[in-house]
């Protein structure tokens, strides 16, 4: 039993990174049919934008907290120039943003390597993020912890604006059919962007999570884009409860095998599991109409 504590642990905190990773793909690749390859580069932009706070508030206490909205803004606002600047001309062409946005990535990646230097910059811990918290004898990082909660945060937000808010509404009946929403006064185009801006935003929070927990470099983005659509997929297109569960299973799955082989094998035997699983379920845990399934 001892033996199962710390992957199972060290897997949740993956998966809460996961997490944070994918919820800003459930609203632009589930709720708008947009495939964004750059949605990694977001992530580099959230880990680079914490360095760079702490570069401007030395004191780590003050800015990490400070980082996670900013962060926040930094990334929103690259998404927004993405979906004004190229997205808006692709809707219903996933594979056109499929190619565009692999573009961009690189655009993007070779960015950060001209401003920043290649090896990356070191983000601090705050202080209170240094310590550990006893499991069953485990010692449970806390920045793994506060992963936890910070997606924990994020998702009850997300859900919360979704379900309760006019513009949650408005998102639905967009996704749902657009042409109807707009003869019933819905501004679609203004959907299309703040959606845009609140998913990429959210990438942005998922960097300052693994800038303090991996590092930062130009590369990180690769690290997180193919796990994070993998977590999206399984969850079911556009479904933030899937969303969750997929995150955990594949964060706690990836945990399991690195602790039995390497780490990079581990990603391999995932990827081969989430294979196995969508050719049984291949709508994923749970289903919804969207753009593409219109």
């Amino acid at each position: 039993m001892d033996a199962l504590i710390p992957p199972l642990l060290n897997g949740t905190a993956l998966g809460a990174l996961l997490l944070l990773a994918a919820l800003g793909l459930t609203l632009t690749f589930g709720q708008m049919g947009v495939i964004n390859m750059a949605h990694g580069e977001f992530i580099m932009a959230g880990a680079f934008t914490t360095y760079l706070v702490q570069l401007a508030i030395p004191d780590s206490n003050i800015s990490i907290p400070i980082a996670l909205p900013v962060a926040f803004v930094v990334a929103g606002l690259l998404g927004l120039l993405l979906e004004v600047g190229v997205i808006q001309w692709m809707y219903r062409r996933p594979l056109d943003t499929l190619l565009v946005t692999v573009g961009v990535a690189l655009i993007l990646q070779q960015a950060a390597l001209q401003i920043f230097p290649a090896q990356g910059v070191p983000v601090e811990n705050a202080e209170w993020l240094r310590g550990q918290v006893d499991i069953f004898g485990y010692a449970w990082p806390l920045r793994q912890v506060f992963t936890i909660v910070l997606a924990g945060i994020c998702v009850a937000a997300l859900a919360a604006w979704l379900k309760f808010t006019s513009f949650g509404r408005r998102i639905r009946a967009t996704v749902q059919n657009r042409d109807l929403a707009e003869t019933v006064g819905v501004r679609t185009r203004t959907v299309d962007r703040l959606t845009f801006f609140v998913g990429s935003g959210l990438a942005g929070v998922a960097g300052v999570a693994a800038s303090l927990i991996g590092g930062t470099n130009s590369q990180m983005g690769v690290q997180y884009i193919i796990p994070a659509f993998l977590v999206v997929v399984v969850g079911g297109i556009g479904q933030i409860k899937g969303t969750v569960i997929a995150a955990w299973a594949i964060g706690v799955a990836m945990a399991f095998f690195a602790d039995l082989t390497t780490g990079s094998l581990a990603q391999v035997l995932a990827f081969v599991l989430v294979v196995v699983f969508l050719q049984i379920r291949p709508q994923g845990l749970f289903t919804v109409r969207t753009r593409g399934l219109a």
